[in-house]
């Protein structure tokens, strides 16, 4: 319990850069009530931490060597609960903690389990508040990343994995017919794939279709 009676909620800080770690910890040491109980330098020791140290809430960077966040996060969050009261199998709550906000990296975080998404920019009091209430299992979002995500769950422009492979393919330099032969489809069925990302991306071309899908960050790396 802290001094004032509340339940000390027992964090897991994830960040591969050790000032920013550093950082975060600082921060929340400093609340009575939040306790960080480890800190990890990449996903596949965040796993290995979760596990060992059963904290409440774990604050997860996004793009991390070795293991990535996303795949951190879907880790934990499926691992079997230790102790009662957290996740509905007893996991840890999942905030990422990142300076991405692309529609394919919210949905991506979103679908792995995460209970919130904020970034790197939020004020001090409004994290110290988003770790509180998610350890209570409270949804905790930025408000540009709520607006995204509520935009990219209604399926106004999310993309199929088949739509992003042909994109990726186009935005190398191939033809649609190389695509499909690529890919092991018809370059009819390229056409309908591209044609389908069109209208969700808001084009009428492959080369702003590509550019289009790069900005919100279906093509990472192209």
């Amino acid at each position: 319990m802290s001094p004032a009676g509340n339940p000390v909620v027992r964090v897991l800080v994830v960040d591969d850069h050790p000032v920013v770690r550093s950082g975060i910890t600082g921060m929340l040491a400093a609340e009575p009530d939040l306790e960080v109980v480890g800190e990890a330098g990449d996903g596949e020791q965040a796993v290995a931490l979760a596990g060992e140290l059963a904290p409440d809430v774990v604050l997860m960077d996004l793009r991390m060597p070795v293991l990535d966040g996303v795949g951190a996060t879907a880790a934990i969050v499926g691992a079997p609960g230790r102790g009662g009261g957290r996740g509905a199998a007893g996991a840890p709550r999942v905030v990422v903690l990142t300076t991405y906000e692309t529609d394919a990296d919210i949905l991506r975080a979103v679908e792995a389990g995460a209970t919130g998404y904020l970034l790197k920019d939020t004020p001090r009091d409004e994290l110290v508040a988003g770790v509180r209430a998610a350890a209570r299992g409270q949804t905790v979002l930025a408000p540009s990343v709520a607006t995204r995500l509520v935009t990219s769950v209604r399926g106004a422009d999310r993309l199929t994995d088949r739509e992003i492979e042909v994109l990726r393919l186009v935005a190398r330099g191939l033809s649609n017919a190389a695509v499909g032969s690529e890919l092991f489809i018809t370059e009819a069925t390229v056409k309908t794939h591209l044609l389908r990302a069109f209208a969700k991306l808001g084009v009428d071309d492959r080369t702003a279709a590509v550019t289009v899908a790069m900005q919100r960050g279906f093509l990472p790396g192209t």
